[in-house]
């Protein structure tokens, strides 16, 4: 099994409003295009932009959401990043972030 993780930042003039709502549209257009490869698919969207919680690091975080992404094998991923409709999605993407980068991981489980 592998992990990959999407770190995402929205686009200039977008809100966290804005970029929440067009997240959870496109989160169904990702988990349909990619089935049946695509075996767990979780998002983190920014809760809000006036963290004030205890904790808080001195910097704003540069990212707006992460999306977590659980494929058997690298062929999978691979099969479903080389689809053309792969293309379509990261288009879509592009439109509503400024960046976004990516890291595949090896998952801990520390409690279930």
């Amino acid at each position: 099994m592998i992990k990959v993780l999407w770190f995402l930042k929205r686009a200039e003039g977008l809100s966290l409003a804005e970029f929440s709502a067009w997240w959870e549209e496109h989160l169904h257009m990702i988990a349909d295009r990619q089935q049946p490869q695509l075996v767990r698919y979780t998002v983190n969207i920014r809760a809000t932009d006036d963290d004030t919680w205890a904790g808080k690091p001195a910097d704003d975080c540069e990212w707006d959401g992460v999306a977590e992404q659980w494929f058997n094998s690298q062929e999978a991923f691979e099969e479903v990043y080389g689809r053309p409709t792969a293309a379509e999605t990261r288009e879509d993407t592009l439109a509503h972030v400024s960046r976004f980068e990516r890291i595949i991981v090896r998952e801990i489980t520390v409690l279930p």
